[in-house]
């Protein structure tokens, strides 16, 4: 499969070029529901945004696929807050790790958006987990939520626009 899509890419690209025209051409907007709706279950799917990046930067142009991206990370985090506290794991994490928790949650009482900024930007660590920590602990809802936006907003764009320059330049 990968050896087709390579010679497709590399050989073929008015084909290519036809098809995806075709496709978003007449399910633009069920493509774009699609998008998002896969976008905001994908975190319980432990599927990390970038793939659903990768997925979309050869059907959608930069900035819908950006805006999208984002809010459905958005309706992922304030999935993983609210349900934090629902089941309230917050109990056995206290009671499983005391010192961890308590470290943690006198750090981001501290420097509650920097943190939520900083873990949300690095790539290696799942943005669903510090949701959930920050709703097991309680931290302000509006924050963790600027927070996210503001980490993931930041690695997406640069995912997202270059992503499409490389994919655009090549094409």
């Amino acid at each position: 499969m990968v050896a087709g899509a390579l010679y497709l890419y590399f050989f073929e690209r008015a084909f290519i070029e036809r098809e995806l025209a075709d496709a978003m051409s007449v399910g633009g907007l069920i493509a774009a529901g699609i998008y998002l709706l896969l976008g905001a279950v994908r975190a319980f799917t432990l599927v990390p945004a970038t793939l659903m990046i990768v997925a979309g930067l050869p059907f959608f142009r930069p900035w819908p696929l950006f805006i999208m991206t984002v809010i459905g990370i958005l309706i992922t985090s304030a999935l993983f807050y609210w349900f934090s506290e629902m089941l309230q794991f917050n109990e056995e994490f206290e009671r499983k790790h005391p010192a961890q928790i308590a470290n943690m949650r006198a750090a981001l009482q501290r420097h509650q958006l920097p943190i939520i900024i900083f873990w949300s930007f690095f790539p290696l660590l799942p943005t669903d987990l510090i949701c959930y920590v920050c709703g097991a602990l309680k931290i302000n809802f509006t924050k963790t939520m600027v927070g996210v936006g503001l980490g993931e907003g930041t690695i997406c764009a640069i995912y997202i626009f270059f992503g499409d320059y490389v994919i655009r330049g090549w094409l």
